[in-house]
């Protein structure tokens, strides 16, 4: 059974960072694209960046572009999200998720971490 658990989200202010973190287990890891989403009160879930099985092909949104890296270290099982120059637009509840190749689905999701960014 594939488990995502993220971790890292809290409180910061505007122009700050946050490192949040996706934890896997049940997976082979290096199978799995994993990505990033949000989803802000009142508004639907968005797509923030996705990282492939070897990392050699990240994608971000356009929001974030310049501002957010993704990396991941396969031998941790864990993908990470750096945050830098954070706005408060950028508040929200962010979850990985993992699809399988070849298909990449995303069926597992983990449970969320709330990031608040104020002004």
């Amino acid at each position: 059974q594939v488990q995502l658990v993220e971790s890292g989200g809290g409180l910061v202010q505007a122009g700050g960072s946050l490192r949040l973190s996706c934890a896997a287990s049940g997976l082979t890891f290096s199978n799995y694209l994993i990505g990033w989403f949000r989803q802000a009160p009142g508004k639907e879930r968005e797509f923030v960046s996705a990282i492939t099985s070897y990392g050699n092909t990240p994608s971000y949104a356009d929001s974030v572009k310049g501002r957010f890296t993704i990396s991941r270290d396969n031998a941790k099982n864990t993908v990470y999200l750096q945050m830098n120059s954070l706005k408060p637009d950028d508040t929200a509840v962010y979850y990985c998720a993992a699809a399988e190749r070849p298909l990449y689905i995303y069926n597992s999701w983990g449970q969320g971490t709330q990031v608040t960014v104020s002004s």
